[in-house]
């Protein structure tokens, strides 16, 4: 029987990407090896700031081609700040990944790693697993690459929510909420708005309310986003799945990783209905590329994500089973107090923290 190959496309990207991309690429090997079942094939791309630097394109159109076709596609990070688009604005090809390919649902899960010393005093902060799903094709980021600056006198940038997107959107979470829910956390579904203020979080919070009532099994109730912004703090876990338009997502996102430690720490998910993307929630850290400080943990957990998602999709359980073996090595390497990135005041490097996280899978059964 010949197993399943599922070609992933590689994008390292720019600054830390490159050095915290192979080792990941050497951990989902050795998953792979572990469990058996399928295999990986890796097509490398060129794509992000230094590419727009010496090429004059951030995405080109054979790399973007390449992403189309493959099963997956995995991504370090992108952008730099010193190299810009002539309106000022930095190098995202990950957002223009996300329009092109229809990527509407941007999973970040905000879950507390053993080991890791809590953020927050309280020891609930220690067992924090909630999930911030982000609308990624819209919102305030409709207007990417096309705000307009009037007369060096006004600058506009336009929100769009639409029935369509939201639909599917809340679908997404929806689903996810039972399927929690089945996992034993408690299936909440919040819509995360400012219906208060602006008609378009209205229209979102209205459209939410009626796929919410095709869902009669899953609790769902809305929250505004600075209420919901100051509860990330007081009381995170009473969190399970929060669902919010682009920019607030953006934003409530990164306050989520700094509740379990850092961007380090965060993985995340651009789920569409043909294609995915997954990458660590941080940046290309260009102040510590080269020196060996940067924390693969978050791009790590991405890429069990992507496992997990393609088996999932492609109902291949060795692939689930994969990725779940890699979460399970990361949590046992940061079980003890040893193991402390430089993110978080340690000197462990990429190198101590791929060892580790390494050594622990092969130490686990498939």
């Amino acid at each position: 029987m010949v197993e399943r190959c599922f070609r992933i496309a590689v994008f390292p990207g720019d600054g830390i990407g490159d050095e915290i991309m192979r080792p990941c690429i050497a951990l989902l090997e050795a998953a792979v090896r572990k469990v058996g079942g399928f295999a990986l094939e890796f097509d490398w791309l060129p794509a992000g700031a230094r590419c727009y630097a010496t090429t004059g394109e951030s995405l080109p159109e054979a790399s973007l081609a390449a992403a189309r076709t493959a099963d997956a596609i995995l991504l370090a990070a992108m952008g730099l700040p010193d190299i810009r688009y002539a309106d000022g604005t930095e190098i995202s090809p990950q957002i223009e990944l996300r329009m092109a390919l229809d990527l509407y649902a941007g999973l970040r899960p905000v879950r507390a790693i053993p080991g890791l010393t809590p953020v927050l005093a309280d020891p609930r902060a220690g067992t924090l697993d909630f999930v911030i799903i982000r609308e990624s094709t819209e919102g305030l980021f409709a207007s990417h690459g096309k705000g307009e600056v009037f007369d060096d006198r006004e600058a506009r940038d336009t929100m769009v929510i639409t029935r369509a997107v939201s639909e599917r959107l809340f679908e997404f979470a929806l689903r996810l909420g039972a399927r929690r829910r089945q996992q034993g956390r408690p299936g909440r579904v919040t819509c995360v708005d400012k219906a208060n203020v602006f008609k378009s979080f209205a229209f979102f919070r209205t459209v939410f309310d009626q796929m919410a009532a095709r869902h009669p099994d899953v609790a769902a109730d809305h929250a505004y986003v600075d209420a919901t912004a100051l509860n990330m703090v007081r009381r995170p876990w009473d969190l399970d799945v929060l669902v919010t338009e682009n920019m607030f997502g953006d934003i409530l996102s990164d306050l989520g990783a700094g509740l379990v430690g850092g961007l380090g720490f965060a993985p995340s998910g651009d789920i569409g209905d043909h294609h995915a993307v997954f990458q660590p929630c941080h940046g290309s850290a260009p102040d510590i590329a080269g020196q060996g400080k940067a924390n693969p943990t978050a791009m790590f957990l991405s890429g069990a994500m992507m496992l997990e998602w393609l088996g999932e999709r492609h109902g291949v359980p060795e692939a689930e089973t994969a990725g779940a073996l890699i979460r399970d090595a990361v949590d046992a390497a940061f079980s003890g107090d040893a193991l402390l990135p430089y993110e978080i005041g340690g000197d462990a490097g990429t190198s101590a923290v791929s060892a580790a996280v390494t050594a622990e899978l092969d130490a686990r059964r498939a």
